[in-house]
């Protein structure tokens, strides 16, 4: 039997895969933009998503194409809020004078 000191010993850790590494905020940025805009999330959801996607697509290049899908998804979903708002705001002031009841 033979002993090996520890300075001499074989490196036993293998790097982690690029999927577990960083993929999660790829992949995160994607979900979060498709249940935004199928379950109907409105404006947090939307915001994550894109800040998650777009920290995905900066320091994960292995799933690029995830981190874009996500920020596309998060940034029409959150352009369609913003836009869907100011129409509620628009239409709220228009009716304002007609509201007053005599």
């Amino acid at each position: 039997m033979s002993t090996i000191a520890p300075d001499q010993a074989p490196a036993t850790t293998t790097p982690a895969s690029p999927v577990a590494t960083g993929g999660a905020r790829a992949v995160s940025s994607l979900v979060l933009g498709l249940v935004s805009i199928f379950a109907g999330w409105t404006f947090l959801a939307p915001l994550a998503g894109l800040v998650v996607g777009i920290l995905a697509f900066r320091s994960e290049p292995h799933n690029r194409t995830m981190a874009i899908w996500g920020i596309a998804l998060n940034a029409v979903m959150l352009a369609g809020v913003i836009l869907l708002g100011l129409a509620a705001v628009v239409f709220g002031l228009a009716v304002l004078p007609f509201a007053v009841v005599m």
